[in-house]
């Protein structure tokens, strides 16, 4: 997930929290036989989760739907030696961030990316003059000029309408119109994956992020699952259909069979919870439902295209677009840097993504084509093959990662972690209110629900 905005904020409580714990805990009670955990999910946050229960002594069983482990953390493979990430691609912030540590760990390489390094293409193709480049950055300082007033008023509003009434919208010029959606989907849409009309302007930014330089895996995420994964037993194909917590301890239905356990931790994305497809019983608390229902589910795709030569200025990881009357192909990052591959990634995120998802993946590679040969002309070369993503449709994600919407607020994140009745537990990007919409926000709620779970041991 892209992140140029996020607040800088040095923790070190990421790399206390992936060392060992006593392997003594995990007992029911004194006495006792080991206590049995179930994790719904192999994704980050459920495989780091399993993992402190297993280092502690449980006896745990995660139960994954797809055929696969890694949730949204996923390295596809499909072209020999260019491992993509169509999920999670970044470590924000590298210092102090666990997910760093967990690198070393794992043994997998990285290499920094930076989003100063970008050109930025005005509707024309050409690139833009130093001043509208000055114009550009004095409209992005109003937009947030206008977002921080908005924050301050008494009542709630949308990101958009902050904007919209703070540069006095209806007057603004044809030109600066542009340059405004620009900066809204490329800085604000495309991280935060949730329409500006839907973001809360109170909260939308009210995360943190660990310092340092941000940096990609050059081959995927993929290494860093295999090694939480270690020890680990998954059962794929599991598709939960309920979760009861009515007996002493919880019955797990899936479309396989039942599955009985002490307690359970339950790291399905917020838009499977808001789906209602996993039934709870008894009902969750009306606090934690009203949590599920009100926090937003986001939406960033990736269309990757391979080429057979790199024809965009390799200097830049990233080249921007301003488009003439959408907010389609925006922000591209490049893999010619970094990995040395002639691979664009184009993002399209929140309603255009959701829009774009309906489309064909011919329609989709065309509209991309269309977008670089307005830039690049005749030295745009046949595609040799691409891959897209389309989260909102995966069935068992139904969205990229969550956003705070109107209506909203932080202490939902809250709740929606709390524990139910000493049985059901929740872990989940959306479920950590400093991190949220990160791997290293995900990775951190497994740990503090796997220690929550040996708390009440």
């Amino acid at each position: 997930m892209p992140s140029r905005r996020r607040a800088l904020k040095l923790t070190g409580a990421g790399v206390a929290s992936i060392l060992p714990v006593s392997s003594s805990l995990c007992k029911a009670n004194a006495g006792d036989d080991v206590r049995k955990v179930l994790v719904i999910g192999a994704g980050i946050s459920g495989l780091a989760a399993a993992k402190e229960l297993v280092d502690a002594g449980c006896d745990v069983t995660v139960l994954e739907a797809r055929s696969r482990i890694g949730g949204r953390t996923w390295t596809s493979n499909q072209w020999d030696k260019i491992p993509l990430d169509m999920g999670a691609s970044w470590i924000h912030g590298t210092v102090g961030n666990p997910i760093t540590q967990l690198a070393r760990l794992a043994r997998a390489k990285t290499t920094s990316t930076s989003y100063d390094s970008a050109i930025t293409y005005n509707t024309d193709g050409k690139p833009l003059s130093d001043d509208q480049e000055s114009h550009l950055e004095n409209l992005a300082e109003t937009v947030d000029d206008g977002i921080r007033e908005a924050q301050d008023a008494d009542q709630d509003q949308s990101v958009l309408a902050a904007v919209h009434e703070a540069l006095e919208w209806d007057d603004l010029p044809v030109e600066d119109q542009r340059m405004v959606n620009f900066i809204l989907s490329g800085s604000i849409e495309t991280e935060y994956a949730g329409s500006c009309a839907k973001q809360s302007a109170y909260w939308y930014d009210d995360d943190s992020a660990f310092k340092g330089d941000d940096a990609i895996f050059v081959d995927g995420y993929g290494p860093i699952i295999d090694y939480l994964v270690k020890g680990i037993t998954v059962q794929n194909n599991q598709i939960v259909q309920s979760i009861s917590w009515s007996g002493e301890g919880v019955l797990v239905t899936t479309d396989k069979g039942m599955f009985n356990a002490d307690c359970v931790v339950v790291t399905l994305p917020l838009g499977v919870l808001q789906s209602g497809k996993v039934k709870f019983s008894p009902a969750l608390p009306e606090s934690k439902r009203q949590a599920i229902k009100l926090l937003g589910m986001g939406l960033l795709n990736k269309c990757n295209l391979r080429f057979s030569k790199v024809f965009w200025p390799s200097e830049f990881d990233w080249l921007e677009y301003i488009p003439a009357d959408n907010s389609r192909w925006v922000s591209w990052f490049s893999l010619a840097r970094p990995i040395k591959q002639p691979v664009l990634v184009g993002f399209n995120a929140a309603t255009t993504g959701q829009e774009m998802e309906k489309w064909s993946d011919e329609r989709t590679v065309e509209s991309a084509m269309q977008t670089l040969r307005t830039i690049f002309g005749s030295n745009v070369p046949d595609l040799i093959d691409f891959q897209i993503t389309r989260w909102a449709s995966d069935p068992f994600s139904l969205g990229s990662y969550s956003f705070n919407a109107i209506g909203s607020n932080p202490k939902m994140r809250d709740e929606l972690a709390k524990p139910v009745n000493g049985r059901v537990y929740f872990a989940g990007e959306a479920t950590n209110r400093e991190y949220f919409a990160t791997v290293h926000g995900a990775y951190l709620s497994g740990i503090r629900a796997a220690k929550e779970v040996l708390r009440s041991s």
